[in-house]
């Protein structure tokens, strides 16, 4: 298997908990460089990894195919287009740009120099959304008419030092967890025809957005997407209604949370207990079933599988730039709904 040399832009959580470690274990890349401008994280982390202190050092070195970027996202978009100029392929978390215009245009750039651009999405590997795509896709439920997503925290102090709570281009929980519910409703349901929303600040002394419904509209279905950093007792994560049955998950998938304790990517496991799975109560071939379905392992590292396959195989990438510069073309048309107190068409 030839790996793929790739250089790390920024050692956060990102950086830390999803990136980092399935790097060091897939046999597919080699992580070379990591790029992290005042402390050394990285090199206490994985001895082996050369560290620079600047984005400009790392894309000098033409050994490096792959660039993943975990960077503050208003970062984005100039240090996509500076990499897809060195000739690197890349890798950038989510939200893709802040301007969906943007993405497009680096969308058209990576393919001009035949290049891939991918946005890590990895909420679609979340074993409960893999249930309820599954059980979507299979018509369990009859025809959909009320889809309802939930990301929700509780957090009740600010952190005035985190960027993503500073009044900033790209801040904010509809970038950051909304991307993800987006993402996701879009994976589940395509392009909706219009979107509503109110976004709002609820903590007192907040900077930015912390909490949002917005609802995708299409014929016959509405996709409601909520969160909210007040929530002490969390609701059902998704709740899912059809002409013939319905669907309710509680709890979030446990990938990152063993991540986060340490738990090596060949080690985890998406898998879920039992009393976590979610209710299914419908009717199949005029039989009445309520119970629980056994969720689907969640699999974060399916995404770099896929990646690498893109490059040395020249399949698809897992995330497609146009798929991510969608959900920052919803998130606009969102805030403008906010803002306006109307619809707005998903134009």
């Amino acid at each position: 298997m030839e790996k793929i040399r790739t250089g790390l832009v920024g050692f956060g959580l990102s950086g830390q908990v999803f990136h980092a470690p399935f790097l060091h274990v897939h046999p597919g890349f080699e992580l070379t460089k990591v790029a992290e401008r005042s402390q050394n994280l990285a090199k206490t982390a994985y001895p082996y990894i050369q560290r620079v202190r600047s984005y400009e050092e790392l894309l000098e070195d033409e050994s490096i195919e792959l660039v993943i970027i975990t960077t503050p996202n208003e970062f984005h978009y100039p240090m996509i287009k500076d990499a897809l100029y060195k000739g690197k392929h890349v890798i950038v978390e989510k939200p893709f740009t802040i301007a969906s215009a943007e993405g497009y245009e680096l969308q058209e750039l990576a393919k001009e120099r035949s290049l891939l651009l991918s946005v890590y999405h990895n909420r679609r590997w979340d074993g409960d959304f893999m249930t309820v795509q599954s059980i979507v896709n299979q018509e369990l439920l009859g025809n959909v008419h009320s889809y309802e997503a939930h990301f929700d925290r509780f957090e009740t102090e600010v952190n005035s030092d985190q960027w993503r709570e500073k009044a900033q281009p790209g801040a904010g929980i509809v970038y950051d967890l909304g991307s993800h519910l987006i993402d996701q409703a879009l994976t589940l349901f395509g392009q909706p025809y219009e979107i509503s929303a109110d976004i709002w600040v609820q903590r007192e002394g907040g900077h930015t957005d912390d909490a949002f419904s917005i609802r995708l509209h299409y014929p016959g279905l509405t996709a409601e997407l909520k969160s909210g950093v007040l929530v002490r007792e969390p609701g059902p994560r998704y709740l899912v209604h059809g002409s013939r049955g319905s669907f309710v998950k509680y709890g979030i998938d446990p990938q990152e949370g063993r991540l986060k304790l340490g738990a090596l990517p060949t080690d985890l496991t998406g898998t879920e207990e039992e009393k976590e799975w979610g209710i299914l109560n419908t009717e199949m071939s005029g039989l009445h079933y309520k119970g629980r379905v056994e969720t689907i392992p969640g699999q974060y590292m399916a995404y770099y599988d896929q990646f690498y396959k893109a490059v040395r195989e020249g399949g698809d990438v897992p995330v497609t730039a146009d798929s991510a510069a969608r959900v920052i073309k919803v998130i606009e048309c969102a805030k403008m709904s906010a803002e306006e107190k109307r619809s707005v068409p998903f134009f």
